[in-house]
């Protein structure tokens, strides 16, 4: 009988980076775009669709054994979850951030200048407990509010007693909110266009994110969801190393050989095979992307008939030790 792992992915805006990688992984997916349960070609693996910010807390309770989500909503949930693979997608920084026409240049002298004006703070959030935290942190919080937790406000409690420094529950378009509703927002951003669009500018970043694969820690414990699971890290990992890689094939002549071996990077050895004419070889190995533009101008002296091409995976196919991945 089948051992199923039960893999939650995230809905919305890492959609189709995760499906991408999930399809070039596992070479087919069916059921996107239609449903919220899609299907892979493992039929040991039954995947869910559900939104980013759910997942940490749903892994950890064990209602899925393993899932995809961002670093900063694992964060948000304080989640006890192991991370197993940082897959680089979905790169974002979670920021602080103010309308340009403040003079601020970090949180804490926001934080003086209201104490001193005896005005609230507000700050528009969808990250309520970690905005909470990272308050909590400044020099000029714990000066005059010592240990005290700000006030959060959401449509249906409310929690912490400084009202001094109040957190509103963002339900998107946070951008919009300065400075009308609110003095300073925590969001995320990539490259910073969208808050400048809206007269914003960054003050304080609290932490850098990318997407993660995580497990529930008591399913790694079983033998078999275990093994599965490394499977399923070898797999994401090919596609994370094959990203980075170029595989080229070239010919060179017996006499320039040496010379080009000596310049050429590669992952493993080169593998260098006789062509069926005589004084010619063939080399095929493995480079990084970023070397290639460096090679080029060596290769185009000494070889000839470079072909490129870009890997789909890049298995080393060594054992996986969970225990070492990444905590």
């Amino acid at each position: 009988m089948a051992h199923i792992v039960k893999f939650v992915v995230p809905k919305g805006t890492i959609e189709e980076a995760t499906l991408k990688i999930l399809e070039e992984a596992w070479q087919k997916i069916s059921g996107r775009a239609r449903t919220y349960r899609i299907k892979l070609s493992d039929p040991e693996i039954e995947v869910k669709l559900l939104r980013p910010q759910e997942i940490p807390t749903y892994v950890q309770e064990g209602l899925y054994d393993v899932g995809i989500t961002g670093r900063d909503w694992i964060r948000e949930a304080n989640a006890d979850v192991k991370i197993l693979l940082d897959l680089e997608y979905g790169k974002v920084k979670q920021v602080i951030a103010i309308p340009e026409s403040f003079q601020f240049n970090n949180l804490d002298e926001m934080i003086i200048d209201h104490v001193r004006r005896e005005k609230p703070l507000r700050i528009s959030a969808e990250y309520l407990t970690t905005t909470a935290n990272y308050i909590k942190s400044k020099i000029a919080y714990q000066k005059y509010f010592g240990n005290s937790n700000p006030m959060i406000i959401t449509p249906w409690l409310r929690v912490g007693e400084n009202k001094n420094v109040q957190i509103f529950l963002s339900f998107g378009a946070t951008e919009a909110k300065p400075p009308e509703d609110v003095d300073a927002i925590c969001d995320i951003t990539e490259t910073g266009t969208t808050l400048a669009q809206n007269n914003l500018k960054i003050i304080d970043t609290i932490m850098e994110s990318t997407s993660v694969l995580i497990a529930n820690k008591n399913s790694l414990k079983d033998n078999k969801k275990r093994e599965k699971i490394a499977d399923m890290i070898a797999l994401l990992r090919g596609v994370v190393e094959a990203r980075k890689k170029l595989h080229i094939f070239v010919n060179v002549r017996k006499e320039n050989l040496d010379q080009l071996l000596s310049t050429l990077p590669a992952l493993k050895r080169p593998t260098v095979s006789n062509l069926s004419e005589e004084g010619w070889y063939g080399v095929n190995t493995i480079i990084d992307k970023n070397e290639f533009i460096k090679i080029v101008p060596i290769m185009r002296k000494l070889a000839q008939g470079l072909v490129v091409s870009e890997p789909r995976q890049i298995l080393p196919l060594e054992d996986i030790n969970i225990d070492k991945e990444e905590e």
